[in-house]
């Protein structure tokens, strides 16, 4: 559990830097940073979704995925968890749900957090989940400059579900298959570039209703495979 542990630090100590730094900032350069957080993270996940073997197969699982996703709403229940937080927590911010749900989606979109938890619990190597607490700290800087102390709340959700992995990681070797990785990243780097569409207010895409579409993938990549 070293490496969620540090992960979660990192992302709350680097959502504090950037809420002190927010404060400080004039409106117009919160934007661009925005924006060119926006663009940085649409490259992301591009290069993640084409890095795929099987691009055709990843889109049915995206589609498949958001029609479960969106009969289910999992965005509603994450954004209900986020305003629960807020109303815990009595956070005056407009922006903390928006911070929460973006920052909890990018954060455990990745086969960075399958692997460098599977490495920590079997082998107690949290190498890879250093790497990722320190990505995660770095833009959780950007995120909390504009979007606030939701984006902190997110370490909550990167504890709970890195944790959980890393403590069931001898049940879950299978996920290390290469094939399930590249399924896993493929179908997350779509995820990202959905995320980084949001920030750019291109449109609003319902991240957490695709959600779905990452498990579709690994199950198509057991079987396929």
């Amino acid at each position: 559990m070293t490496g969620t542990f540090v992960n979660s630090g990192t992302i709350i100590a680097g959502s504090l830097i950037g809420i002190s730094l927010g404060k400080r900032l004039p409106e117009n350069i919160k934007k661009i940073m925005m924006q060119a957080l926006g663009l940085s993270v649409i490259v992301i996940g591009l290069q993640m979704a084409l890095s795929g073997k099987e691009l055709i197969a990843m889109i049915g699982c995206v589609l498949a995925g958001a029609i479960m996703g969106e009969a289910i709403d999992i965005e509603k229940w994450v954004e209900r968890m986020g305003e629960w937080l807020k109303a815990r927590f009595r956070s005056n911010s407009s922006t903390f749900v928006e911070g929460f749900v973006t920052a909890s989606v990018l954060y455990l979109t990745g086969a960075m957090v399958i692997i460098g938890s599977i490495r920590d619990g079997t082998v107690g190597d949290p190498g890879v989940l250093y790497v990722k607490a320190l990505l995660d700290g770095v833009a959780s800087i950007a995120f909390a400059s504009s979007l606030g102390i939701g984006v902190a709340f997110s370490a909550l959700a990167v504890f709970v579900v890195q944790g959980g992995i890393t403590l069931l990681a001898g049940k879950l070797l299978f996920l290390q298959d290469p094939n399930v990785l590249n399924a896993i990243t493929s179908s997350g780097g779509i995820l990202i570039l959905g995320i980084g569409i949001n920030i750019l207010e291109l449109t609003k895409i319902k991240i957490g209703n695709l959600v779905p579409a990452v498990f579709l993938a690994i199950i198509w990549a057991l079987i396929y495979y």
